[in-house]
């Protein structure tokens, strides 16, 4: 709840690594090929003031890349049902504006956005939306507010790879640059796997990859507690 302005925010630090996610919410007609669904909508900014490497202006490669990584860890995870977002069908449904920006970076950009947007989307409150029948117009009651059904907690574990032999969990901007390689591995709360992200670097073995993966599920534990904490914490008695 860091930001006012939005329908759910979230702040969130992995070492120096700063990111904070705002949801917007927005009313719009569902797709013709699709009358039952919303949209969610994430994107990812890597504006200059958070490190030296990025420009401003258009997105870089780094930003679209994350984006679309979210996109699918949100697809994929279902951590969200699109279904859920519709209010009335080819009538009415939600859309959720998911503006990732990184206020400051050092490494591991993947996990913190993540994470961020998760405590981001259990922080929203969307307002009771009706469809008046006499005259066909969306009626909004803001005093009737719902929680998002969440219904998986997907987090992301990254790790630096070195030739194979060393795994690093969480690795900085200094460590991602002298790795051969690096994998981020997304798991839920039942320890099933979402999204295996490697892209290109050196080849991981079976055996490491498995490994990869436990400690990615031990991980997943430790910050579903963390969240749980907070989001008690900032939820009014």
């Amino acid at each position: 709840g860091s930001i006012t302005t939005a329908d759910g925010s979230a702040l969130v630090k992995l070492g120096n690594t700063t990111v904070i996610c705002g949801v917007k919410a927005e009313l719009a007609a569902p797709a013709v090929d699709s009358i039952n669904k919303g949209y969610i909508v994430p994107n990812v900014e890597l504006p200059s003031l958070c490190a030296e490497r990025f420009r401003s202006g258009p997105p870089g490669e780094e930003a679209q890349a994350a984006s679309q990584f979210i996109a699918d860890v949100i697809e994929n995870s279902q951590m969200i049902v699109k279904e859920d977002l519709c209010i009335a069908n080819g009538k009415l449904a939600w859309v959720l504006y998911c503006d990732i920006i990184c206020l400051d970076y050092d490494g591991n950009l993947l996990d913190a956005s993540v994470f961020a947007l998760l405590a981001a989307l259990k922080n929203v409150q969307l307002p009771l939306v009706t469809i008046n029948e006499e005259t066909g117009l969306s009626e909004v009651n803001l005093k009737q507010k719902n929680p998002l059904i969440i219904r998986k907690h997907p987090v992301a574990t990254s790790f630096a790879i070195f030739d194979d032999t060393l795994l690093i969990v969480d690795p900085t901007a200094e460590e991602e640059d002298l790795a051969t390689g690096t994998v981020t591995i997304v798991t839920d709360e039942e320890g099933r796997l979402c999204s295996v992200h490697k892209p290109g670097g050196s080849p991981l073995t079976g055996a490491k990859l498995q490994d990869c993966i436990t400690r990615a599920i031990t991980r997943h534990k430790e910050l579903k507690k963390l969240i749980d904490k907070v989001i008690k914490s900032v939820t009014p008695k």
